[in-house]
This record gives structure tokens, C-alpha cells and sequence, in this order.
């Protein structure tokens, strides 16, 4: 049995109920996290907490909960899921209103859930088979900075990515590769690890961030710097990110082979870190 927490009570996930009139159903008017939980620890905890506050800010929602709430309701949330390996969902909306109306509520009681599922295990094998991509045009708003809950663009352009046999669409705005429908985006080329440069049209990812710190300190070579769609076709790797799904290389773009079709040497370096890292933080963190 999943145990959730909505507003100040634990309760099983299946008696969760949010009224009809709550903004975040009618308008989509929330944000949201997703928090990896490895060993029973949120990883990178302070991170996730630190944009969620940014995305909060970022639509003006006041929520009464600082940083040692929140990480205790999280660190009972995984508690009472058992611990090990989880994966916790937050989301704060503005709350129920007593009319359907665009302009904010004078009275504002803000709506809390958050839920955590068993995180899939990607062992370096399942990883090492990589994922296939598609291009696609960014059809979404210009705050794609806030992690909010309204993601119908997102979804529109993941189910096209699925209907071409992918499993991943890369955004394409105004000529440049930008990020991956709910990924960030990596592109190497001659050893040179890039990432486009954080800005509204992007959500800067945990992952990300994580990444640009362990090239960092492992002495790769990486820049934030615009990518155009065809420097796509000529990379010698392609990497799309996110906090559950790690870093995963795209063997193919568009039904063809990223170079050579299989995870580049490169990759195979940057995840045996990455796992290193996990793995201490499991064991350290409390």
C-alpha cells in the first residue's frame, strides 16, 4: 500500500481527494518535483528543494514550509514507503477557490500532495542500450524554467517521439537543440562535453547540474554553449538526463545511428562517476 501525504495527513495513496475547483485541475496552476530516493535517501535533496522554491517564486505561491519541513515530510514520506529505492513526487498548487476564475483568489490555501512509487533500478546494462530520439519543433510558452505542472506541450511532443518508434523527443527552437521533452540535453563532440546555457526556455535539470560538477572534477573538457540542430548529426555522442532516468545515450536521432550506434567511451566514463557518486551518497547521506 502507497502511502501519501496531502495537506498535514499521511494517508493511502487510493483516499487522496483534492476538491474539483482546486486551480491545479481547473488551470494547471502548480509546480512540481521529482525526487530520486536511493538507500532511503532523497538524493541531492537540497537541490530539488532549492528550484521548487524557484518555481514558487516564479508564479508567486507562498507555501509555509521551509527547507527542515519540507525534508521532514519527505524523509517520513519514504519512512512509511519502506525505504530503499523510491521515487517521491511533490506538488504544490495554488488551491481550491470558490469560483472558476483567472485572477488569483484573495484568500489562497495552498493544496500539498506528494506520493513516492518504487524507483526502477537501471543497472549499467539496461543504461548501456541507450534510447532513440526524434527532433521535434518547441511548441511550448516561454517559462519553461518553472517546473510546472502544466505540461501538455511536453506530452504532446514525448507521444509523437512514441509514435515514431522513439522513446525521447529533443526540442528544437529557432534553429538551436535545447533539451529533451522532460530530459536535458548533452552533446559531445572531439571529447568536448556541451550543454546548452541555462534560460527561460529551459529546466534547469538536478541532473544536469550534477554532471557539469563531476566533468568538473574529473577533468573533462565541457561548455554551455548554444547547440544549432545540425551539430546534432555530426556528434560523436547525444546524452538526454533527468533525475530517475539518470544519463542515457541516444543511439539513434531520427532513425539513424548517433555515430556509431553504441554508447561512446565517453558516456561509459561519466556514468561509472555518476554511479560512484550515487552510491556514496546512499551510504553517507542523513
Amino acid at each position: 500500500m502507497t502511502i501519501a501525504y496531502l495537506n498535514d495527513q499521511f494517508l493511502p495513496l487510493e483516499e487522496t481527494r483534492v476538491s474539483a475547483m482546486d486551480r491545479g485541475f481547473l488551470f494547471g496552476d502548480g509546480v512540481y518535483e521529482v525526487i530520486p530516493v536511493y538507500n532511503g535517501h532523497a538524493f541531492r535533496l537540497e537541490q530539488h528543494l532549492e528550484r521548487l522554491a524557484r518555481s514558487l517564486a516564479a508564479i508567486e505561491l507562498t507555501v509555509p514550509f521551509d527547507y527542515i519541513r519540507w525534508k521532514n515530510l519527505i524523509t517520513e514520506l519514504i519512512q512509511r514507503n519502506d525505504g530503499g529505492d523510491q521515487s517521491v513526487y511533490l506538488q504544490c498548487t495554488r488551491g481550491p477557490s470558490p469560483i472558476r476564475d483567472h485572477a488569483f483568489p484573495e484568500k489562497i490555501t495552498p493544496t500539498i500532495f506528494a506520493y513516492s512509487i518504487p524507483l526502477y533500478t537501471r543497472t549499467l546494462e539496461i543504461l548501456s542500450k541507450g534510447i532513440s530520439a526524434i527532433t521535434v519543433q518547441d511548441t511550448r510558452w516561454q517559462r519553461c524554467d518553472i517546473k510546472a505542472i502544466t505540461l501538455l506541450p511536453n506530452i504532446l511532443m514525448r507521444q509523437r517521439a512514441i509514435e515514431n518508434g522513439a522513446q525521447e523527443a529533443i526540442l528544437i527552437n529557432n534553429g538551436y537543440a535545447i533539451e529533451g521533452s522532460s530530459m536535458n540535453l548533452f552533446v559531445i563532440k572531439n571529447n568536448i562535453i556541451m550543454t546548452p546555457p541555462l534560460s527561460q526556455h529551459i529546466l534547469g535539470g538536478i541532473t544536469r547540474d550534477l554532471v557539469l560538477e563531476l566533468a568538473a572534477q574529473h577533468n573533462f573538457a565541457f561548455q554551455e554553449t548554444d547547440i544549432p540542430e545540425v551539430d546534432l548529426y555530426a556528434a560523436d555522442e547525444i546524452w538526454l538526463t533527468s533525475s530517475n532516468r539518470e544519463i542515457m545515450p541516444v543511439l539513434m536521432l531520427n532513425n539513424q545511428p548517433v555515430n556509431n550506434g553504441q554508447p561512446g567511451a565517453l558516456w561509459r566514463e561519466m556514468i561509472q562517476h555518476y554511479q560512484h557518486f550515487k552510491a556514496q551518497v546512499g551510504l553517507t547521506q542523513q
